[in-house]
Parts: structure tokens; C-alpha cells; sequence
């Protein structure tokens, strides 16, 4: 985690990272303010709170009340060298708790990270730079000794070599990766997650068999959302993005509407048009894209390749970021390598979501196929020597496809976790499985996943392909567990050079009758591509560009930034349209407008059902916000001073709207029970002096918004580098 550093005044210090701020200062005797804590007391806090921590997880976990625990950690310092101390942790815990949770709640404080990372003893490097910015993949991973060369199964380069012109690329774009966290569970199974030091929002998730498998893949990843844009899905670019000479790409094509809606001439072609507008339902307005949320200009086209014959076809940006996710993109050494692996990918969510929904019964791999892979074997029996039985399937479905599946039981809690992966070699997308399986997880993590069910229509409803194809945490049928299998186990084999792959892949979409489309990305300087086939690779049903599509959020965005200074009629307007649309009242106002408010804001936090409750009190409609704040109390899950402030403004809204009462006879007791500042934010609201109590200013300029400023500006490094390319 990159911590930024700021000198404030006297000898205060101001560290900034992801959405946070902590100021220290030093005693007056150190000559401080004593404003703050200093550097060292929050490092000695630390251990104590993250300690705290790993008991409340381990007491919330069995129902464990912790109101009567209490912990408290001294720092005992040997008299002769000040630098070596014993933290010394103490619990009191009630006599109601058990011996065996005892142990368990001690155990649980071993496991704390500030505790292993000083025990482990970190090594600090100091170095004197010209920029910040210089050298900035220096946190990834050092390079190998003695140049060595690791090739493995599916990479047409070293891992060296590709891991090398990666960070190249990514620094070349002045973007600073850093490594969030590792995982290494069981032997040869690795994951980290990596982000974007400036903005936390660009991550990606790696795996594989090795640390350095793990690192490519995590910033092929990157790469490959970087070139498809998947990091901005569905979020507002600014105003300067929407009206530059091009949005997304410089090859891009604008498609003016008229006042019929239709859609416009040279958009799509004859094949997709009957995928995605049967009904003739589909309209012009459907397809704005919400990135640029320009309307005047229309619509906003990539052109794609139809690989039946070459020619170019021009699909909607907005039509690519509501179905398909981040299906059917990946980078590569070259093109042959990233399409493969692209192909690969929809063959695995295709067949996946196929074997799910029609309960598929798969074979078995036997034991002596696995035994030709020992390092995954490994793997396997490390997981289920820690008591998580596993069992590994052909899911190539009578070797058709070059997909494998590898599904693990948690006894402890009956759930139920499968995993697949894809590849034209059968070992690699074994592998694959179980990497997927294990990315990112704990072994507490795999008491999560959901338990398999009869329920035909559980399992087959689109929502759970979607949980699916997000984390693999959807459910499965108990009937994927039967011995009555459907497909004879197959060792299949559609391994060759990058092109043979390439080509093999594309013939079984041909054999399907599928058409494929095909955009390639190499403006940043990698490798990337992206591959649509329509009726086979989407994630969200087709009906959503019609019934549930993310450009709604154009009926709202501009007002709700601008809630502050609307009029009563705009504000009348605004929440008419929102109860009118029939939207779900949890929906956050951020999934809503796509802006990335700071989370730990009333911004943040806030749903249509409470920004309904603003206006109606902003409009003086006294009644209508008692109605919806009693149905925000009951369900809504917000932090405690905003529940605390809807609980006085229940209290006062029925006193107020009775004409039996008069709110002075329980001003006093109401001050004692929530506090005047907050009794004034209350009365103020109903009033008419407050208005949007908690929400900031802003407007279409973003002001204030910092996290979507860091996004947006994540963007522009991109859209510059475009720029130049096409000027050049």
C-alpha cells in the first residue's frame, strides 16, 4: 500500500491512502502541538486494534457476545535498549465462555498481521529520488539472478521477460502498481491482488502455480482491463473526456439519433440485430453509452472484426459494457497467445453455466491421469488433508471443450465451491481450476461458500450465473454429485503452437454456428483483444439493454449532483422520475449515477430510499418522508449516527405531523437523548433551514469527489496515451 505523506504545520504530518487521512503530531515536549498521536503511538495501537480484531472475527463467528471482553496491551521497555520491547496482550474474558473458545480467541490473536509482520521483522529500504513516480513497479517483485528463463505451458516468453515488459508498459503509462496482499495456501497454488497506488479502484486478482506465474497473470490482467477500458464500466469520465475528439478509442464512430429513437443505419449487423433486437423493442436512446452520458452526440461504436470474413461491424460500447463484463478479454505476447486465452475464458463461462443450469453430471478424472501432474496433485491432497474433500472433473462434455473443473466440499459448514479454467492443454487448464479455486482465499474464507441444492430453478436463474461467473460463489445442484455420470471421462488434447490453438478454438465456435467478433488493442503497447460472440459469451441477459440497462443512470446523474441547488420543481421532478422508475429503494446512488463516492461518506451510504427522504424533506412533504423513514429504519443498514439521526426524525416527524403535540413540550428530553447538534440537524431538516443533511456539495464538475477525480484521472493516462498514438 502506497502511504503519501504531507508536512502540515509545526511538526504535524498528514499520510494519505486509499480513502483515508491520519494526522500525528508530537508532545508539546518534543516540541508538538500534542493535537494528535504520534507516528509511534499509532504504530503501538495497531497491534492492539488489529489484535481486537481477530477476536471480534473469531467471537462473531460463533455468536460469542464480546460486550463483556476487554483487552489491553503494554508496551514493556528494556531499560537498556529502548529499541527492544515486549508487547505484552491481555484478555479478560466472562466465565460464561468456554475452555475451548478460550483457546480458540488466543489462538486467534496469534493470527494477527501487525503481530507476524513484526515478529517476522520487515526490512526498510530508504532511497533518495528525483520523482516519486520513478521507478514505479519497483514494489512488484525483484528480478530473477543470473537472467534465468522460466517458461511455462500456454506463454510463448519467459515469465521474466513478459513480467519485465509489462511493468514497462504500465510504468510508461505513469501508473504505480503495488502488491496488496499474497495467498499460498496449499503447495503450488498462488494468488495476489495487485491495484493501482493512485487509484485503488484499478485492481486485478492473479494466479498460478508459482509467485511469478501468479504476477503475470495479475498483470495480464491488468493490461488487458486497462485496453478494454473494463476498469471505468458504467462509470461518468467527466464532462472533458465526454466532449473530446474521442471517448474511448480514436477509431471509435459516432452514430447521430432522430426524433424516431430508431436505431441508426451501420450499427450492428444482420446476425446481431436478431440476437439482441428480435422484438424490434430495442431503441437509439438504449445504446447511449453511460462513460460520456452524451446524448446529443448518440451513440458511441467500437468496430470489431466478424471473423467469418473479415468485415468490420460497429457494436455499441453500451451494449458490450451492459452484457458481457469482463468476458472474452485478455492480453498476450502476441495475438495468437492473448485470443487463445481469450477463447478459452468464454468456453470456460459458456460450459460452465451450461453444466449448471442442465445439472450436467461430469466423470470423474482418474487417479492415475492426476498422478501425470504431481504438482497439482499436491495441491489437491494438501486441501484435503486440512479436511476439504475434493473431487476433479472432466467438464470437456465428452471432449468437446478444453474445460476441467475441480469442486471442493466444506464439511464443517455442507457448502459447496466449483471451480473451473479452460485451456487447450489439459494440464493447463487443470491447473487453471484450482488456482481459481484458491485465488484469493483463506481456509476461513471457504466456510462461505453456499450449500447445493434440488431446486432446478435456483441453480438455472440468471442471477446465479452471474454469481457464477463473478467469484464462483453461486449454487450448484446436489445432482453434480451423483454417480450416474452423463459423459464418459475423455483425456482430451487441443494443445499445438499459439496459432494452432488459436485456430482449433475458433473452429469449435464455428462447429457451434456461432459468429465471432473480433477488436484488437494494442495503442498502449501491448498486446490485447477482446472477443464477442453474440447468444453464447454474455453475462447479463439480452432483455437488460432494454429493461435494466446501466444508462438509466442518465435520468439522474446531472440532478443528484446538482441536488443543492435544484428548485422545488427540479426537485419535484426528481423524485416523481425515481419513484416512477420503480427501482429498487437499496440501490446505492453510486451503483445508480456510476460515481465512486467515498465509502465512508453519507454519499457513500446513500440509497434511493434515503436520498427520497431528503427531497421529500427539502419539498416540505412532511408525510411522504415519514412514511419511507420508518421503512429505512426497519431495513436500511447504515452507520450509527445516521441511524441515530433517523430515529430523532421519526420521533419529530410524528410529533409534528400530530396536532395533539407540540414539539416543545420534548425538545429538552429529545436534547438529552440525541445531543443538540444532532436535535438541530433534525429540526433544521424538517424546517427547511437544512437541507441534505450529510451530503456535500458537488456538481457535474466532480468537486469534491476525490475517489472518482483519482478514477477519471486513472482514465486520462490512457486517453492521452491513445492520443498521441493516433497522432503520431
Amino acid at each position: 500500500m502506497e502511504i503519501k505523506v504531507n508536512f502540515l504545520d509545526n511538526v504535524k504530518v498528514e499520510a494519505k491512502f486509499d480513502d483515508f487521512s491520519v494526522i500525528a503530531d508530537q508532545p508539546i515536549r518534543y516540541k508538538g502541538d500534542g493535537s494528535a498521536p504520534g507516528p509511534f503511538d499509532y504504530f503501538l495501537a495497531s497491534s492492539a486494534m488489529c489484535a481486537a480484531y481477530f477476536v471480534k472475527v473469531y467471537c462473531s463467528s460463533r455468536d460469542i457476545p464480546t460486550e463483556n471482553i476487554r483487552l489491553s496491551q503494554n508496551n514493556i521497555v528494556d531499560p537498556e535498549d529502548r529499541y527492544k520491547q515486549i508487547f505484552q496482550i491481555q484478555v479478560e474474558l466472562p466465565e460464561s465462555i468456554s475452555e475451548k473458545d478460550r483457546l480458540g480467541i488466543r489462538r486467534s490473536i496469534d493470527r494477527c498481521t501487525v503481530k507476524k509482520v513484526i515478529q517476522t521483522g520487515p526490512e526498510f529500504k530508504v532511497d533518495l529520488v528525483d520523482s516519486l513516480e520513478d521507478d514505479a513497479q519497483a514494489m512488484l517483485m525483484s528480478g530473477s539472478e543470473g537472467g534465468d528463463s522460466t517458461y511455462i505451458l500456454g506463454k510463448d516468453l519467459p515469465l521474466e521477460e513478459t513480467i519485465k515488459n509489462m511493468t514497462a508498459i504500465l510504468a510508461g503509462l505513469g501508473m504505480k502498481i503495488e502488491i496488496a496482499s499474497w495467498r499460498n495456501i496449499v503447495p503450488n497454488v498462488w494468488s495476489l491482488h495487485i491495484r493501482d497506488a493512485a487509484s485503488p479502484m484499478c485492481f486485478t486478482n492473479g494466479k498460478g502455480a508459482t509467485k511469478e506465474s501468479a504476477l503475470c497473470s495479475a498483470l495480464g490482467e491488468f493490461i488487458e482491463r486497462l485496453n478494454c477500458n473494463f476498469f471505468y464500466n458504467d462509470q461518468f469520465l467527466g464532462q472533458d473526456i465526454a466532449n473530446s475528439d474521442f471517448v474511448h478509442y480514436p477509431n471509435e464512430k459516432w452514430f447521430k439519433l432522430d426524433e424516431s429513437d430508431d436505431l441508426p443505419n451501420g450499427i450492428l449487423d444482420d446476425y446481431c440485430l436478431d440476437i439482441y433486437n428480435p422484438d424490434d423493442e430495442l431503441r437509439g436512446s438504449n445504446l447511449i453509452d453511460t462513460n460520456s452520458g452524451n446524448a446529443e452526440r448518440g451513440i458511441c461504436a467500437i468496430p470489431y472484426v466478424r471473423q467469418s470474413d473479415g468485415e468490420t461491424v460497429y457494436i455499441p460500447s453500451n451494449l458490450i459494457e451492459n452484457l458481457f463484463l469482463s468476458n472474452g478479454m485478455s492480453a498476450g505476447n502476441n495475438l495468437a497467445e492473448a485470443q487463445v486465452q481469450c477463447l478459452s475464458e468464454i468456453f470456460e463461462r459458456a460450459v460452465k453455466r451450461q453444466i449448471i443450469e442442465q445439472e450436467i453430471v461430469l466423470p470423474d478424472v482418474p487417479k492415475n491421469v492426476l498422478e501425470k501432474y504431481p504438482s497439482i496433485l499436491a495441491g489437491i491432497e494438501a486441501l484435503e488433508a486440512q479436511g476439504f474433500p475434493v473431487v476433479v472433473k472432466d467438464a470437456s462434455l465428452g471432449g468437446q471443450f478444453p474445460v476441467m473443473c475441480v469442486t471442493l466440499m466444506n464439511p464443517k459448514t455442507g457448502g459447496v465451491f466449483a471451480s473451473f479454467g479452460a485451456h487447450p492443454s489439459f494440464e493447463v487448464a487443470l491447473e487453471r481450476s484450482l488456482t481459481e479455486l484458491l485465488q484469493g482465499r483463506s481456509f476461513e474464507g471457504l466456510n462461505d461458500v453456499p450449500r447445493p441444492t434440488f431446486n432446478s430453478l435456483a441453480v438455472s436463474e440468471p442471477e446465479n450465473a452471474v454469481e457464477h461467473f463473478i467469484d464462483s460463489t453461486g449454487v450448484i445442484s446436489w445432482r453434480f454429485f451423483s454417480n450416474k455420470q452423463d459423459y464418459e471421462f475423455c483425456e482430451w488434447d487441443f494443445s499445438g503452437t499459439s496459432a494452432e490453438e488459436n485456430d482449433r478454438l475458433f473452429a469449435i465456435l464455428k462447429d457451434l454456428g456461432k459468429e465471432a467478433y473480433v477488436a484488437v488493442f494494442d495503442q498502449l503497447g501491448a498486446t490485447a483483444c477482446r472477443i464477442l460472440v453474440p447468444d453464447y459469451s454474455e453475462i447479463y441477459p439480452v432483455e437488460d439493454l432494454v429493461w435494466d440497462n446501466t444508462n438509466k443512470a442518465l435520468n439522474y446523474r446531472e440532478d443528484i449532483l446538482n441536488l443543492h441547488i435544484l428548485d422545488d420543481d427540479a426537485l419535484e421532478s426528481l423524485v416523481t422520475r425515481l419513484e416512477d422508475s420503480q427501482l429498487d429503494n437499496y440501490i446505492d446512488i453510486r451503483t445508480l449515477i456510476g460515481i465512486e463516492f467515498d465509502e465512508n461518506t453519507v454519499w457513500g451510504q446513500l440509497t434511493i430510499l434515503e436520498l427520497k427522504i431528503l427531497i421529500y424533506l427539502a419539498l416540505g412533504a412532511l408525510e411522504d418522508a415519514q412514511e419511507l423513514v420508518e421503512e429505512f429504519l426497519q431495513f436500511n443498514d447504515n452507520t450509527v449516527d445516521r441511524r441515530l439521526f433517523y430515529q430523532a426524525m421519526q420521533a419529530v416527524l410524528e410529533i409534528i405531523i400530530d396536532e395533539d403535540m407540540a414539539l416543545d413540550d420534548f425538545i429538552g428530553n429529545l436534547n438529552r437523548m440525541f445531543g443538540e447538534d444532532m436535535m438541530n440537524s433534525v429540526i433544521g431538516s424538517t424546517d427547511g433551514t437544512v437541507k441534505f443533511f450529510g451530503l456535500t456539495k458537488t456538481g457535474m464538475d466532480l468537486a469534491g469527489l476525490d475517489k472518482h477525480l483519482r478514477l477519471i484521472d486513472s482514465y486520462k493516462k490512457l486517453h492521452q496515451a491513445r492520443k498521441n498514438i493516433a497522432l503520431s
